[in-house]
C-alpha cells in the first residue's frame, strides 16, 4: 500500500549534477526499484521513515512555483526527473509532470525526460512543443522476470520498448539508460534497442553493500561482482558497435560514441 499526501514545495527547478537542472514534482516513488539510489538519502530530506516505494508526497503547488522560477532562471537542460519517476502511477491523476513540462516549453528550456512508465506517451503533444528535447526509458535487462523483481511498479520491458518505438515514430529523439545492468541477455537487449534508442547509456550498480541481502535472497550474488558489470558492458558495447549505435559507458574506462544530446 502506498500512502499519498499533498505538500507544498519551496522550489521545483533545482540544480543538478547530471544536467543543469532537475524537476521533481513528487517526493517518493511508486515504482519502488530495489536498487534506487534515492532510497538511501531521501529519508533525511523528506522526513519519511517508511520503506522506499510506499509513500509519495505530491507537491501540489509545483506548477506555480516552477512558473516563477522558470521566468527568471538562466536557460539550461532540465532533467525530468532525478529522484522519482515523473510518470509513476500518481501522475495519471495529478498531471503535475505534464503541467510542469508545459511551463518549461513556454520558456524554451531544453528537456530530457526519463521514466520506466509508458504513461509518458500521454504527453507526446507537449514533447513536440520543444525545440530541444529527448525522452528515454531506463531498461536494465531484457528479462521480464528480473525486471519485475527489481522494478515492481514499472511498465514491462516490452511496453517500454514499444513506447520508444512510438516516440521515434513521432519524430522525437530517444535514449535508453541501461543502468544498473541487471542479469539478462545483453545481445538480445542491444538488438531490441536498435532502431528505437538514438543513444544508450550504460551504468553499473552503485552502493552494492546496500542491496547484497536482496541479491543473495534471490540467488543473484554473482551479479554484484565487478567482473559481471565489466563483462555485460563489454558485450553491450560490442553489439552497439556492430550495429552502429551511439552509446556511452559511464564508469571505469569510460567509452563513448559521440555526439552527445543537444550539440
Amino acid at each position: 500500500m502506498v500512502t499519498i499526501a499533498e505538500v507544498a514545495a519551496k522550489s521545483i527547478l533545482n540544480k543538478s549534477k547530471i544536467y543543469d537542472y532537475c524537476v521533481n514534482a513528487y517526493t517518493g516513488c511508486q515504482v519502488g526499484c530495489r536498487y534506487c539510489y534515492a532510497r538511501l538519502f531521501m529519508p533525511r530530506y523528506s522526513g519519511h521513515a517508511e520503506p522506499w516505494g510506499t509513500f509519495v508526497d505530491v507537491k501540489k503547488n509545483a506548477v506555480e512555483v516552477l512558473a516563477k522560477q522558470a521566468a527568471r532562471a538562466k536557460k539550461g537542460i532540465v532533467w525530468v526527473s532525478s529522484v522519482c519517476d515523473a510518470y509513476q502511477a500518481v501522475e495519471e491523476k495529478y498531471r503535475l509532470t505534464r503541467d510542469c513540462l508545459e511551463i518549461l516549453a513556454d520558456h524554451a528550456f531544453p528537456v530530457s525526460v526519463q521514466s520506466k512508465s509508458a504513461l509518458l506517451l500521454r504527453d507526446i503533444d507537449v514533447f513536440r512543443r520543444f525545440a530541444e528535447f529527448e525522452a528515454g526509458f531506463t531498461i536494465t535487462t531484457d528479462d521480464e522476470r528480473i525486471a519485475r523483481l527489481f522494478e515492481p511498479g514499472a511498465s514491462s520491458v516490452a511496453e517500454r520498448l514499444e513506447a520508444l518505438s512510438i516516440l521515434k515514430a513521432n519524430g522525437l529523439r530517444t535514449f535508453a539508460f541501461v543502468g544498473p545492468i541487471l542479469p539478462g541477455n545483453p545481445e538480445a537487449l542491444a538488438a531490441a534497442l536498435q532502431g528505437r534508442a538514438d543513444r544508450v547509456l550504460i551504468d553499473r550498480l552503485n552502493y552494492v553493500d546496500t542491496v547484497q541481502a536482496f541479491y543473495r535472497r534471490h540467488g543473484l550474488e554473482y551479479a554484484l561482482r565487478p567482473a559481471f558489470f565489466e563483462d555485460m558492458a563489454r558485450r553491450l558495447v560490442r553489439e552497439f558497435r556492430v550495429r552502429g549505435m551511439e552509446y556511452e559507458v559511464t564508469w571505469g574506462h569510460k567509452t563513448a560514441s559521440p555526439p552527445p544530446a543537444f550539440d
